[in-house]
């Protein structure tokens, strides 16, 4: 997927859906987000029993996974059937409703303010009024990485530089009252290989990848961003362009190899930041919360005991030929060239990369304890 990002107000007002409107449509059903119908029966969850809260920001940095309003036009984000589900019209989210960046701004504010407080997309900042930017802001751009990608979104040391741009927006206790939740979900990799990258390099690659990626988490911390949460990569090896040659019935292990590799690269980064600090300064705090979006995946997609999904690996929304893909539209005639399921409900991925908004919430509810560490000895 191509993906611009505007520098200029002007390229923002071109939009085919009011953003304004659907983030406030977000905002007012958030409420409603922990009363939901799950396998015929409703549940309630209560996050605010975990700890009274004392974040008032969330910053987000990353790709598809977290973005939620920052790609240009022409991205499948922006198109029908995305966002089918919720808010009922595409909203800029790689789901048919919301993503993780959603969920863990329910979990964050939901304790104090009773509703969703999901912070805006960067690219809207000039459009949204002033006092939006009070929750944060999402800089995190579909397709990107830590590196330059495949598309045209800036990649994680840029969307830091955009950050940095808005630190006079707000005091330093602010930002010391704030959550960053940086995610990286395989962008880099995904190009590597496309430029015909060699699986005997890849390893070195992964080193370079996760040494970048503490690079930027370490430069969110001294830009004054207290808690930072950072995403493992998921099994990519369970995604449906990958488990398509499987008729999506099998992980690839191969892959899943490389993505636990980099996982525990990862791991050993975020607990010497632990241990060590930023500029030889240890924290308090563990400052740095490492979000095994593997572990939960794969606790997700295991069938054993799961009668959420019908089949976890098979996607909700397809191209319906060679070429096409979920939201694809016939050149000529206009004609949809996509299918999607009847109960997105019961589907964990939504097209062939993103879960679907019950996919997320299944995720989500697989990282609660580790959520907890961000209320210790604040």
């Amino acid at each position: 997927m191509a993906h611009s990002f505007p520098h200029h107000q002007a390229n923002v007002v071109d939009y085919p859906i009011d953003y304004i409107a659907a983030r406030e449509e977000v905002i007012v059903a958030g409420k409603s987000l922990h009363h939901h119908r799950h396998q015929g029966h409703t549940h309630s969850h209560s996050v605010a029993a975990v700890r009274p809260l004392t974040f008032s920001k969330l910053f987000v940095f990353g790709d598809s996974y977290a973005d939620t309003g920052n790609t240009g036009k022409q991205g499948s984000a922006w198109k029908v059937p995305y966002g089918m589900t919720f808010p009922g019209k595409p909203s800029g989210r790689y789901s048919d409703g919301l993503v993780l960046t959603d969920f863990l701004a329910t979990y964050v504010y939901t304790a104090k303010y009773l509703r969703l407080k999901s912070p805006v997309a960067y690219r809207w900042r000039n459009v949204v009024p002033p006092q939006s930017l009070k929750y944060g802001v999402n800089f995190a751009t579909g397709g990107t990485g830590v590196f330059d990608t495949l598309t045209a979104g800036p990649n994680m040391s840029r969307q830091t530089d955009f950050f940095q741009k808005l630190l006079s927006t707000y005091r330093s206790e602010e930002l010391q009252s704030s959550v960053a939740l940086v995610v990286l979900s395989g962008n880099d990799y995904a190009a590597y290989l496309v430029r015909n990258g060699s699986i005997e390099v890849l390893p070195t690659f992964i080193s370079l990848v996760v040494n970048q990626l503490t690079a930027n988490v370490k430069r969110i911390h001294e830009l004054g961003v207290r808690r930072i949460v950072v995403s493992a990569l998921a099994p990519l090896g369970c995604l449906p362009a990958i488990t398509i040659n499987s008729s999506y019935r099998q992980c690839n292990g191969t892959f899943n190899a490389f993505v636990t590799f980099h996982n525990q690269l990862l791991q050993r980064a975020m607990a010497k930041l632990n241990r060590q600090g930023v500029n030889d300064k240890p924290p308090a705090t563990s400052s740095f919360i490492l979000f095994d979006l593997y572990r939960s995946f794969s606790s997700v997609l295991n069938p054993k005991g799961n009668s959420t999904f019908q089949n976890p690996l098979k996607p909700c929304c397809v191209g319906t030929g060679t070429g096409y893909s979920c939201g694809s539209l016939d050149s000529k005639t206009g004609e949809k060239k996509y299918s999607v399921c009847s109960n997105p409900e019961r589907a964990f991925f939504w097209d062939m990369v993103h879960p679907t908004q019950e996919g997320w919430r299944a995720v989500f509810s697989q990282l609660m304890n580790t959520l907890q560490q961000l209320f210790k000895d604040i």
